[in-house]
């Protein structure tokens, strides 16, 4: 008996301990109000909501919207203080950061090639990938795929994931004037999902069973591979701001770093950075 009522305290204060430490991150949200407003990158989106429906579910006197638009128009948009948190899945230019007087904060690493599932088509190499894009090779059985005409997709000017597939995929070279372009990361999932004969890029987030990832010069793309550096068509989407933040967006940015914003950022599909 003297057993169990050491047991009991103890197993009372171990829950206790637990509760709080799982409340702790968005307890720096209590006392807080008013409206925080995001926009930019669309990768960043499904991040960026789960985070705003943990946070307005615990306290709902605040209000935070999400909209997509690309990394051009979250660094235009946090530049012109029409939001607080501007989203880019590219580091800021210098003549951004000297225009708007920016503050970057790094929270993820992400970056895919992708085809449609029935294409039997499952690696390519970077001069392959360039030659794609750049309208050089022009139908899948010189990739060992079907004698089909290849459609490329790419992202429009202004987009993040563009520039850096450019950058490290096919190293600032070319993508072919006929390349069909879409807005957003999800619009390309949905036009690759849907033409058999496609190929583009999304982010690692955006993988599921409607695309499939290509292995990248025998680099193959997932979480683990990323995160160790053993793939390295990747880049870090990044939050925003002018100035230093302070208040709820402060707060909401310490969220995104927390253990919780980790187990988003993961559940979203990328790979946390866990640091500033």
């Amino acid at each position: 008996m003297k057993t169990c009522r050491f047991l009991l305290p103890a197993l009372m204060a171990g829950l206790i301990f637990a509760m709080t430490s799982h409340a702790a991150p968005l307890d720096s949200f209590k006392g807080l109000s008013g409206t925080l407003d995001i926009a930019g990158g669309t990768a960043h989106i499904p991040v960026m909501k789960g985070a705003a429906k943990n946070i307005m579910t615990a306290n709902p006197d605040i209000r935070i919207t999400v909209a997509g638009g690309g990394s051009g128009v979250g660094v235009q948009q946090v530049g012109e203080g029409l939001v607080q948190i501007g989203n880019t899945g590219r580091a800021l230019k210098e003549k951004e950061i000297a225009k708007y007087g920016l503050q970057s904060f790094p929270f993820a690493i992400d970056g895919a090639l992708v085809v449609n599932p029935a294409n039997k088509v499952r690696a390519v190499t970077a001069q392959q990938a360039q030659d794609i894009f750049a309208g050089k090779i022009t139908n899948w059985k010189a990739l060992g795929g079907a004698d089909a005409p290849i459609t490329v997709y790419t992202r429009e000017d202004g987009s993040g994931t563009r520039e850096v597939f450019v950058e490290k995929a096919l190293k600032k070279g070319p993508i072919v004037a006929s390349a069909n372009v879409v807005n957003s990361n999800g619009a390309m999932k949905t036009a690759i999902g849907q033409d058999k004969l496609g190929i583009g890029y999304v982010g690692i987030g955006h993988v599921d069973k409607s695309v499939a990832a290509l292995t990248f010069d025998k680099m193959v793309p997932s979480q683990e591979n990323a995160a160790s550096g053993a793939y390295t068509l990747t880049r870090l989407l990044y939050m925003n701001t002018k100035g230093a933040p302070s208040g709820l967006t402060k707060a909401f940015i310490d969220y995104i770093y927390s253990p919780e914003g980790s187990a988003i950022i993961e559940k979203s599909g990328y790979i946390p950075t866990g640091r500033k």
